[in-house]
């Protein structure tokens, strides 16, 4: 029998090529950072001291080892982290516009993330978990996509609570379409949901943040949906309550991970909590989306996804700057 994890996450894992200045000749240079937002996810959790695991596939390259090597400096359980004879580590590049926005460019044709099978899950580490956590990135093709609602069946059927970031890469589908069909089908197993807002008009149609995300709630009975609104904080929904809370204003670096952040510190205050999330009143609403927007924040004033993961004394700190 395994021991308990609070958290286990599901997906890619891959290395972000970030930019890092350039050569004496002009040319932009890149900085290799360990990547992919399930991961950038429990290294959060992990560095407020929540157990966690994580189920993906590597190459057997330089950048699988380094990637191994690097969630396993953070704790994070790597059982069922499996490396590829036959495929390469996917590799992403980031490009940062003047603001710190990023954008990225794929290199996944194929990638080892999308050959997890559904034979590669431990059921195990699922079933000993408080949460499951996963990502639209998984879904894009097979045998990911099979592998990741295997382990949403067993999510399931061990009452394991499941945390979804549909985290939409156009680049990465075949088309919207296709992209909306496999999100939509992702959501059908989701308690807690976290999107952004271009995301909740894509899956929605709605601009209006009350209507997108009771939509959402009404027809795939999520129990708590966050939007994340950049500076301007989140809103949240709860099936009782709804509200958003303002965020925190940082000198934005690389806004890579932010997203993962939020998630990473909303599922910490969740577990702190010790609740299921479809019985939170609205006091444990704001409290967690205040705390996930500091954490939100804070990763944003560093490069790289996972390396600009904060500590929990920063976020405290943060959070002071609100009383």
């Amino acid at each position: 029998m395994i021991d308990v994890n609070r958290v286990t996450a599901l997906g890619e894992l891959l290395i972000d090529f970030t930019p890092s200045g350039y050569s004496e000749k002009g040319h932009v240079l890149f900085e290799t950072n360990p990547g992919g937002a399930p991961a950038n996810v429990l290294v959060a959790l992990s560095k407020f001291n929540v157990q966690t695991s994580f189920i993906g596939k590597v190459g057997k390259d330089q950048f699988g080892h380094l990637l191994k090597s690097g969630l396993e400096q953070y704790k994070i359980d790597t059982t069922n982290l499996l490396v590829s004879d036959h495929v390469n580590t996917t590799l992403a590049f980031v490009h940062l516009d003047p603001t710190g926005d990023r954008s990225f460019h794929f290199y996944r044709e194929p990638g080892a993330d999308i050959m997890l099978t559904e034979e590669d899950i431990n059921e195990e580490l699922i079933q000993y978990s408080q949460i499951f956590h996963f990502g639209s990135l998984s879904l894009t093709h097979e045998p990911a996509a099979t592998a990741t609602f295997k382990a949403l069946e067993y999510a399931k059927k061990h009452h394991v609570m499941i945390s979804y970031d549909p985290n939409l890469r156009i680049p990465l589908w075949d088309s919207l379409d296709r992209a909306k069909e496999m999100i939509l089908k992702g959501l059908k197993y989701a308690d807690i949901v976290k999107l952004s807002e271009e995301e909740l008009v894509f899956l929605t149609g709605y601009e209006e943040l009350e209507k997108g995300t009771e939509m959402i709630q009404t027809q795939y009975g999520c129990s708590v949906v966050f939007v994340t609104l950049g500076s301007e904080g989140c809103f949240y929904r709860s099936k009782t309550h709804s509200g958003k809370t303002s965020g925190f204003h940082v000198e934005v670096v690389d806004t890579t991970g932010a997203g993962d952040a939020f998630v990473g510190g909303a599922l910490s205050k969740i577990l702190e909590l010790n609740k299921h999330v479809n019985v939170l009143n609205q006091t444990e609403l704001i409290e967690i989306s205040t705390f996930a927007n500091a954490v939100g924040a804070l990763a944003t004033t560093e490069k790289g996804g996972i390396p600009s993961m904060p500590s929990k004394e920063q976020v405290e700190k943060m959070l002071l700057t609100k009383c």
